[in-house]
């Protein structure tokens, strides 16, 4: 006997996040500063997935995000979509576009850099190389890999 069902209840007004590595989707909440609100927040971690084999997916009721803080996500989950949802249907699928600079997001990787010693915001310039994502540190000038910095 074959059945399907839905795994995640739907969403009648808000944002869809899909298609997040599993092992990110809790990044994914920091990144989009999203502990602590009082929307509704659905989370789904190791769903099925066809493309990935496991997915992670996190649906915000009410709440509707700025592309600069949707494309924060693109340096955690590259092939993640964005749904956003009213009266229970896609009204617009955003496609996540890698940000040129992250601010204060990310801790250097350079012991001896400046961020790492003073109270100063770390900043970084995006760069990609064969597929890998990398940050240039702004104040040392080193570049580190996305592992290990959020």
């Amino acid at each position: 006997m074959s059945r399907k069902e839905l795994v995640v209840s739907a969403l009648e007004n808000g944002t869809v996040l899909d298609h997040i590595p599993a092992e990110n989707v809790y990044k994914a909440l920091d990144l989009l500063n999203l502990k602590g609100v009082e929307n509704q927040i659905t989370i789904g971690i190791n769903l099925a997935s066809k493309l990935n084999g496991r997915k992670g997916i996190i649906k915000i009721a009410d709440k509707f995000f700025e592309d600069d803080e949707l494309n924060k996500l693109a340096l955690i989950a590259p092939k993640a979509t964005v749904n956003i949802i009213r009266d229970f249907k896609v009204v617009e699928k955003k496609v996540l576009k890698m940000p040129h600079e992250i601010v204060g997001i990310a801790k250097c990787q350079n012991p001896k850099c400046v961020t790492n010693h003073q109270p100063i915001k770390t900043r970084f310039t995006t760069l990609v190389k064969d597929d890998e994502i990398l940050l240039l540190c702004h104040f040392c000038e080193k570049t580190s890999g996305i592992k290990g910095l959020f």
